[in-house]
């Protein structure tokens, strides 16, 4: 087995970081930078930063923000939002980004999704799928920050973005979304049964033991927000709580719980 990534996310909207619940953002956290030089220190296997509202508002990301950023960041960064072509991701990768993540234009551009594996590598190329559960328990998946329903369900457009080249799949569960209830685990077993490619799992962590459960489940990797931001749980001590569930992961040393100074981010 692979060793397993853990991945903290920083939802980026206008000047600053956000936390909420099932896709609604409004809640101010504090800015990047600090954040950044935080998760430097924490042992973590790479770092995501999505401009939530650059779909909505019709724009690219904040480049001069992303290169800013990735001058501090030493881990793989990959970033998201607003990405619809070519020339965007060229900027981006220049501008230090090691991946982009495409969710609403591949809707929209599908071959959008197999140009950039052609050109850059699938390795680039992570595909988001953000998913709702309808009360029969069949899924949908949504597009533009989880506000507008499409017509695939994901686990059909997760082998669709393997076909098209995408590295690896961005699972989010839409309801779990900041809830910090666990992950939904039926959702990634689908996803992950249906695809060969890295399947990385986002929406609900709110433990160490929601980090691992999803996982055991099929997750490749675990993406996770509120669990870092709102709690004295860090990245380093989650690496090694799974470590001592038999998960390999990247791990240099035994962690002492380490506090986790919100104000500074």
């Amino acid at each position: 087995m692979l060793k397993v990534r853990v991945i903290p996310v920083m939802l980026w909207k206008q000047v600053g970081l956000v936390k909420g619940v099932g896709f609604d953002s409004w809640r101010r956290v504090g800015t990047a930078m600090p954040a950044v030089k935080v998760y430097n220190t924490r042992e973590v296997d790479e770092l995501m930063f999505m401009d939530i509202t650059a779909t909505d508002e019709g724009r690219a990301p904040d480049v001069a923000a992303i290169d800013e950023l990735a001058a501090e960041c030493f881990v793989p960064f990959t970033v998201g939002g607003g990405i619809r072509d070519l020339e965007t991701i060229r900027i981006l990768l220049r501008s230090g980004a090691d991946k982009v993540a495409i969710n609403t234009a591949a809707y929209e551009m599908p071959d959008l999704v197999r140009e950039a594996s052609d050109r850059y590598g699938a390795q680039c190329v992570v595909a988001g799928i953000d998913a709702r559960r309808d009360d029969d328990g069949s899924y949908l998946c949504y597009s533009h920050s989880g506000t507008r329903a499409t017509q695939h369900d994901p686990i059909t457009w997760a082998k669709e973005l393997e076909r098209l080249g995408a590295g690896e799949i961005l699972l989010t569960s839409i309801e779990r979304d900041g809830a910090m209830n666990g992950y939904d685990l039926e959702l990634i077993e689908r996803v992950t049964r249906s695809v060969s490619i890295p399947v990385i799992a986002q929406g609900g962590a709110g433990n160490y033991a929601h980090l691992t459960a999803a996982i055991k489940t099929g997750a490749s990797a675990v993406a996770a927000a509120s669990i870092f931001h709102f709690t004295e749980q860090t990245p380093a001590e989650a690496k090694a709580f799974m470590a001592k569930q038999g998960i390999p992961v990247r791990t240099t040393a035994t962690h002492e719980p380490v506090s986790h100074d919100f104000g500074t981010f």
